[in-house]
């Protein structure tokens, strides 16, 4: 297996990867959810509810939602799954910013917390959460086995990851439309729309070398999970994947 190739957002930053994505989300997060939206076309949406789908099916009593964002898909939980413990996890203060103002002053305010923290060293006991969901994080990890490691340790036994990541078409014609629109109207929209102009260069580029399909659950039995599967989405732009412990 070739040596994954590392992408990091500001190409003459002395940070490392971890405080650049960091520094990019916290620019970009007031942004985040209209351009997901317009980028995806909406598909981002109806993946995510497969995601809900599959976590609801698990009757967790405890999710955590790593790389959690803007705290969409945290925010769903709250609204639709009776767990004790909800909680949205990640390394940026802007993004988790903007997810508290969604539930502020609502009932949902009670039902889930967001928290700031790196997630290859989360503030959590070991086997503490039933479901742990990543919804386009597992890439921007500085050590991506580090990481899902630090997630297989807080999981319970027998409990069930999920993750949602961009993957690269493989199929005609979908390959070279894919590679059109990442190389070219991704960054343009983001571009436009957008402070940061690296931003969404980095995100087309780090989800053009990121390993997908069977590339990652390779490294996820290796991290130690057990029935490892994929389900590509829309052609192959997206995978959701579930393992347990």
């Amino acid at each position: 297996m070739t040596a994954q190739k590392k992408v990091t957002p500001y190409k003459d930053s002395t940070r490392n990867k971890k405080e650049q994505v960091e520094q990019m989300f916290d620019t970009i997060s007031n942004k985040y959810d209209g351009l997901n939206r317009i980028i995806s076309l909406g598909t981002d949406l109806k993946w995510r509810r497969k995601v809900l789908a599959m976590a609801k099916n698990q009757k967790p009593d405890s999710i955590l939602d790593v790389a959690t964002g803007t705290g969409d898909l945290a925010i769903q939980f709250a609204q639709n799954i009776p767990a004790k413990k909800i909680i949205g996890f990640d390394i940026s203060e802007g993004m988790l910013s903007m997810a508290r103002k969604k539930v502020a002053n609502t009932t949902l305010e009670s039902k889930v917390d967001f928290i700031k923290g790196d997630g290859e060293q989360m503030p959590f006991e070991d086997c503490s959460f039933d479901v742990i969901t990543v919804s386009f994080g597992v890439r921007n990890f500085e050590n991506l086995e580090k990481g899902l490691s630090e997630i297989l340790r807080v999981l319970k036994k027998e409990g069930l990851l999920i993750i949602l990541e961009t993957s690269v078409p493989k199929k005609f014609p979908f390959k070279q439309g894919y590679h059109i629109y990442s190389k070219n109207i991704l960054p343009l929209v983001g571009r436009l729309f957008s402070r940061d102009k690296v931003a969404y260069t980095y995100l087309s580029e780090s989800a053009s070398v990121f390993p997908h399909g069977e590339a990652l659950n390779n490294i996820l039995r290796k991290t130690g999970f057990i029935e490892v599967q994929h389900k590509p989405q829309t052609f192959g732009v997206a995978t959701i994947y579930s393992a347990t412990k």
